[in-house]
């Protein structure tokens, strides 16, 4: 009859790294050079610096118009779904701001209900507006030294 496994008590090695045989240790040589480290980041200043930021900032705007426009576009889509009353000054501005961003593809499909076509297309229009923005900057953040 076998016994029951013990529990396991502080200091007990793992079976599988019982199994494994322990790695040789090395000597420590006071002559041979120490394993290569990366160095540590150099501080930049002057120029490389100011392009640094310059680069960041162009593209952290791209990023934000590309979302700014993406927002514009789901807005009228929403405004449109709901129903919004098209007297209303905000339905006016954002219809006319999204109409010049929808990059010609306000009517790309035509569907049954006027609501679902301005939703497909005007968000697929936002879509695009975040995709290729996020393109951009990071082409531009690769620009940075």
């Amino acid at each position: 009859m076998t016994e029951p496994p013990k529990p396991p008590e502080a200091g007990d090695r793992l079976v599988a790294a019982a199994n494994r045989p322990s790695p040789p240790e090395r000597p420590v040589s006071l002559t041979q050079p120490r394993p290569h480290r990366p160095a540590l980041p150099r501080q930049v200043t002057g120029p490389v610096r100011v392009w640094r930021g310059v680069v960041a900032f162009l593209a952290s705007a791209v990023r934000l118009a590309s979302r700014l426009a993406a927002l514009i576009l789901a807005l009228y889509a929403i405004f449109t779904v709901f129903k919004a009353n098209p007297a209303n000054i905000w339905y006016q501005f954002v219809a006319s701001l999204a109409s010049s961003l929808s990059v010609g593809l306000a009517n790309l499909f035509q569907l049954a209900d006027i609501r679902w076509t301005t939703l497909v297309n005007y968000g697929l229009a936002a879509l695009v507006w975040l995709i290729v923005g996020s393109v951009v900057a990071g082409l531009i953040r690769r620009a940075a030294p």
